[in-house]
């Protein structure tokens, strides 16, 4: 990753936005502090004290949520550094995180699941985290998508090797919203893995408003980048449904995506101009449809914007640009047709048909009274319906100014005033080169432009197999068997001896490989040895990894000398995992227990009923009887079947004979 402590404008933005999540969260937990005192309170006096504070803090908060739609509209910063007259790009900035220690929950797991020891996975554990300290600054290139992408590769494997779905790990990972500030705390990995998602398509944003827009290639990056970035955030909103943060919140996503797309098409109308625009009818009417085309999609974004649940969360000068941008576009592809219409005359050597074909595409319908081949070949029409299409152009570019000129944060971007006041008085000036004699009388009204794109533009799906991550936790063996879901015994040592050169037994499967056809009146099956066992090592070196020939091979190598084996036997999940009660007995603390759920009263006693199956949570006077400690397990005594005695909690755990 990027030195976190680099002064560039774009790490100042981080920090920044580092400090005011924190802010925000000091404050919300004011917030929560004083509502749940004005709900526990009778006292007026204290209730008045309290409304006058939860005033302030959510004053506090509103100040704080401005000044983050501040560093979210800063997009100055991540424009490129060339000279351009454009209007600028939104990029989506990172979501911020709290450091994360993986060492004691994984290194306890690997102690108690795979019965290994964890001080040998330390390198493995410090490179994962090194891996997410550096992700929290990726560079913005194709270096910082791939670091990114890898850690959300790695995690698969972290998710499949360390969490079980059957309970919590007891990590935390807490992750701020881009647009809030609101913090969320979970232990579930799917929250780290959709952040890491949003964070890649928030970094493929700024590689695309870092590309230079003065040329085909920075153009062609950038609505790459763009469709890339949608295809992140589409892929995040249809795999993660259920995000607990707004910012990754389905009705969130579809407008962000909305938006990439939009900035991606915003490129492809700027990369068709930038050899400039020929002052021919059919390249200008290819143009006018183009640029309605951005206007339109800017229209739906604004739109989208507006709706709730996202009008409360998203920044209010992204939907205004949306807005500008709309007015923008459209009033360019209104002063197109214009300049169609005011500067070229049918001329004998034209092609009626090709141009009345052509134009008649622009529109959905034509004022009444007018046909477009009228138009074409009438001065007058032809003048007059220009008018009309540069007066409405001259609308939409006020309107542009008037909301840009409302919102502070637009107002204080530099270039945006630049190009919306260039463009008005290019239209202003095209309208007062036209006669005006005829403007009193002249009542037509400028139809509307049908939009119209040949560069359609869709998202680009992630394609994470083009990144080829190794799992840092290799040596535990083939992740089809080794993994959080999967139960076994722990390692049992073997000595193996050749019988006339027979083994007693086969092997089969891959890696690990299985003992198979044993046979039962073999030394190794008297040792100990099941069918189906797994071969973990052999002669003290570890073989996960090899197959069938590798380990004969090393069975071979040792000839008739006696050789070790570690083996571990495949426990079926439901059938090992206990059935758990939450028990208190007198004044001891509340624990969970393994319940003996019933002892065998007497083998030749058919005809008693089975007792029935404790409740999950269960408080009675049995269960504090049958499960006073954290581990009780039953000890096979003779004849203490038939005992009939009663045991109080306390002798239990005094009799050494029940602990385990």
């Amino acid at each position: 990753g990027c030195n976190p402590l680099a002064e560039t404008g774009r790490s100042k933005l981080q920090n920044q936005r580092a400090v005011l999540n924190q802010q925000i969260l000091k404050a919300v937990r004011m917030r929560a502090g004083a509502e749940n005192l004005l709900r526990a309170t009778t006292n007026n006096k204290v209730r008045e004290q309290v409304l006058l504070e939860l005033s302030f803090v959510n004053s506090d908060l509103q100040i704080l949520k401005e000044e983050l739609e501040g560093l979210n509209i800063s997009v100055e910063v991540y424009q490129n550094t060339e000279e351009t007259f454009s209007i600028p790009l939104v990029p989506l900035g990172l979501k911020e995180t709290k450091e994360v220690d993986f060492t004691l929950p994984l290194k306890d797991f690997i102690l108690e699941h795979y019965s290994e020891d964890s001080s040998e996975y330390e390198d493995e554990i410090a490179d994962l985290m090194d891996l997410r300290q550096a992700c929290r600054t990726p560079s913005r290139d194709e270096a910082g998508i791939e670091m990114l992408i890898s850690y959300f590769l790695q995690l698969g494997y972290v998710e499949n090797r360390f969490f079980p779905p059957t309970r919590h790990m007891g990590v935390l990972f807490t992750w701020y919203d881009s647009f809030t500030g609101v913090p969320v705390c979970q232990q579930n990995l799917l929250l780290e893995k959709a952040s890491i998602l949003f964070n890649i398509g928030a970094l493929y944003t700024q590689i695309g408003t870092r590309c230079n827009r003065q040329t085909q290639a920075g153009l062609e990056n950038a609505v790459d980048a763009f469709q890339r970035a949608a295809g992140v955030l589409s892929y995040l909103k249809e795999t993660f449904t259920h995000t607990p943060s707004y910012d990754m919140s389905p009705a969130m996503l579809n407008v962000l995506v909305k938006m990439m797309l939009a900035q991606a098409q915003e490129c492809v109308f700027e990369q068709i101009g930038l050899p400039g625009i020929r002052n021919e009818f059919f390249t200008l009417v290819k143009m006018t449809q183009e640029v309605a085309k951005v206007g339109e999609v800017y229209m739906l974004v604004n739109t989208a914007m507006n709706q709730e649940p996202v009008k409360e969360n998203i920044p209010y000068s992204w939907s205004k640009l949306a807005q500008i941008k709309s007015d923008h576009y459209k009033a360019l592809a209104h002063y197109f047709i214009a300049t169609i219409l005011c500067d070229h005359e049918l001329q004998s050597g034209d092609d009626e048909d090709q141009q009345e074909k052509a134009l008649s595409q622009l529109y959905d319908y034509v004022p009444e009274g007018l046909m477009v081949l009228t138009v074409l070949k009438d001065k007058v029409q032809r003048k007059q319906l220009g008018k009309a299409h540069l007066r409405k152009a001259i609308v939409y570019h006020e309107e542009a100014l008037r909301v840009c000129g409302l919102c502070k944060k637009l107002r204080n971007i530099d270039v945006l005033q630049e190009v919306l006041t260039a463009a008005h008085k290019r239209s202003l000036l095209k309208y007062a080169q036209q006669e005006t004699e005829d403007d009193f009388l002249s009542l037509i009204q400028a139809p509307d432009i049908l939009p119209k794109t040949e560069h359609k533009i869709e998202t680009i799906a992630p394609q994470f197999s083009k990144v080829k991550v190794k799992d840092f936790f290799h040596r535990l063996g083939p992740l089809t068997v080794f993994s959080a879901k999967q139960r076994w015994t722990a390692p049992r040592t073997i000595h193996i001896h050749h019988e006339a050169g027979e083994l007693g037994f086969s092997l089969k499967g891959g890696s690990p490989v299985q003992i198979y056809c044993l046979d039962p009146a073999c030394s190794a099956a008297s040792m100990g040895l099941k069918e189906g066992d797994y071969i973990v090592s052999v002669g003290g070196v570890d073989c996960k990894w090899l197959g069938v020939n590798e380990v004969l091979e090393k069975f071979k190598s040792v000839g008739e000398q006696p050789i070790e084996v570690e083996v571990i036997s495949c426990q079926d999940t439901a059938a090992s995992m206990h059935s758990k009660s939450a028990t208190y007995s007198v004044g001891m603390q509340k624990t969970y227990s393994l319940i003996c759920l019933a002892m065998e009263e007497d083998k030749t006693d058919q005809t008693k009923k089975a007792p029935l199956k404790l409740p999950f949570l269960s408080w009675g006077t049995k269960n504090r009887q049958k499960a006073a400690s954290t581990l009780c397990l039953p000890s096979a005594v003779a004849g203490s079947s038939r005992m009939k005695k009663k045991l109080s909690p306390f002798t239990l755990l005094n009799t050494e004979s029940s602990l385990y």
